[in-house]
């Protein structure tokens, strides 16, 4: 079962080009059962290893010498994550895609950007997560340009230039660790950097992987190309960059690399502190200034980014479950804030705050929606941000790391300031004769995102059964280290 979480997306933008031929229409379907059986396995996962763990080995050859795949806690909550975004941002695809040429070629290339993640989450080798990491960047670079217009291109050349820069970070890293250990997998590598002590070609390759998947993540100084990229996708692309692919092919493969393979230290959880007290200060600073919807959204990405890095850099447990709960919540609301500005960009045809206006009486479905995203970004009880963010604060403050702790509470003070301008200038305000005759977005659109805005709202009120089930395994996978190796080869 769990080769099918790569199989189903790769079958599925194989057959999408090919049925459209036969019958127009039918790519959507197909997409539609793509995500939707996606989502069904990742849910159906959290019952197959039951707190333990599970190895799937390629063609029978047991790790470290064949292929394996692997689910454990914290792969099934990223397995969750990728899907239960995916499935939504295609239903919501189904009527924003139309007024875009070549649906069936967007189709396959989102179809081919799940498999890619999908397949970074179960790898249990570095050199295939290497493979499906690029999968899932060619297909990200692709949609990002989809447009095909000019600040489409020019957005999608700057993504690739850095991207692929990070990639040869992440390929030189991964290369040079394999000449020092000889081996790819992942527990194996674990176990023979456990049983030495740390060099100075490891603490080479730990610099690389930082800089390597800080520029996948984002994180501030390496955030160029994300505030041109996230406004100029298509909106479920957009809600996919921010919500998902970010996340996996960023904070989840740093996280993955630097605790269960090399090792933590006092020095690295240092530099994770830092890194994400910078990204969360200068993202929201950078925000507050914009009137472009979606680049106002890609600033906060960058600053709730840097909520999840550092969380994961205070190293307590608290710390650990706050910064994964923060990275399941954020994948919810924005998601469904890139979405809102997708409705509004495709109802009114702009996205400047200060020529919109009056759309909670013209579109009170996405004005009720965008709200609840704000209200859960912005920390706002009973919404699912504000538990997280008061797990991180408390977490921070156990630690004794006061000033991240306060730069917490401030940084979520001025992203409510900032989200209080866009409900103010998009949809409170009175202004007549700007927005003319405006309708509300179409249905499959408005499922997608009143379906995110509940989720915002349960994740908020059942947040312990929540954390108890999903989050905690996820964090102890983290907490074990690299005793991740037993786990996988039995040593």
């Amino acid at each position: 079962m769990l080769a099918l979480f790569v199989i189903i997306p790769l079958g599925c933008a194989f057959l999408v080009p090919v049925v459209s031929k036969i019958r127009s229409g039918t790519e959507r379907l197909l997409a539609v059962f793509c995500g939707v059986s996606l989502l069904w396995l990742s849910l159906s996962s959290f019952f197959w290893f039951e707190g333990g763990r599970i190895i799937y080995s390629v063609g029978g050859w047991k790790a470290p010498f064949g292929i394996c795949m692997v689910l454990d806690g914290l792969s099934a909550l990223m397995l969750l994550v990728v899907n239960l975004i995916g499935c939504t941002a295609i239903i919501y695809s189904l009527d924003y895609i139309k007024k875009y040429t070549a649906p069936q070629l967007y189709y396959t290339l989102f179809c081919l950007l799940l498999a890619g993640l999908n397949g970074v989450v179960i790898s249990g080798d570095l050199f295939n997560l290497f493979v499906f990491l690029e999968i899932t960047s060619i297909a990200s670079y692709a949609l990002v340009a989809f447009g095909a217009g000019s600040e489409e291109l020019e957005a999608a050349f700057k993504y690739l230039v850095l991207g692929s820069l990070a990639s040869t970070l992440i390929l030189l890293s991964i290369g040079i660790l394999y000449g020092s250990v000889s081996t790819l997998n992942m527990a194996d590598i674990a176990l023979s950097l456990s049983a030495s002590q740390a060099s100075n070609i490891t603490m080479f390759c730990l610099a690389l992987f930082i800089m390597g998947f800080g520029l996948k993540v984002a994180l501030v100084p390496f955030h160029a190309w994300l505030p041109d990229a996230h406004p100029a996708a298509p909106a479920p692309m957009s809600a996919m960059l921010s919500g998902v692919v970010i996340k996996t092919i960023g904070a989840y493969a740093l996280m993955r690399v630097v605790f269960n393979i090399i090792g933590v230290n006092a020095a690295v959880l240092g530099i994770f502190v830092w890194l994400g007290i910078i990204s969360m200060s200068a993202g929201v600073l950078l925000a507050i200034g914009q009137w472009d919807f979606k680049r106002l959204l890609a600033y906060h990405s960058i600053s709730q980014i840097g909520y999840v890095i550092f969380a994961i850099g205070l190293g307590t447990p608290l710390g650990l479950i706050g910064g994964l709960f923060h990275l399941f919540n954020h994948s919810l609301f924005k998601s469904l804030l890139f979405l809102n500005a997708g409705a509004v960009d495709y109802s009114c045809e702009t996205r400047q705050l200060d020529k919109l206006g009056g759309l909670s009486r013209k579109m009170p479905i996405t004005a009720a929606t965008s709200l609840v995203a704000s209200l859960s970004i912005a920390g706002i009880p009973p919404f699912c941000g504000f538990f997280s963010k008061l797990l991180i604060i408390i977490a921070a403050f156990q630690a004794g790391n006061i000033i991240g702790g306060f730069v917490c509470v401030i940084v979520g003070m001025v992203t409510l300031a900032s989200f209080l301008k866009v409900q103010k200038y998009a949809f409170s305000r009175k202004v007549e004769g700007i927005i003319g005759e405006v309708k509300e977005a179409p249905v499959l659109m408005l499922i997608a995102m009143v379906f995110l805005a509940g989720l915002c709202v349960i994740a908020g009120l059942f947040s312990v059964p929540l954390i108890k089930n999903i989050i905690s395994p996820a964090a102890a996978v983290l907490m074990e280290g690299t005793r991740y190796a037993i786990g996988i080869l039995g040593a």
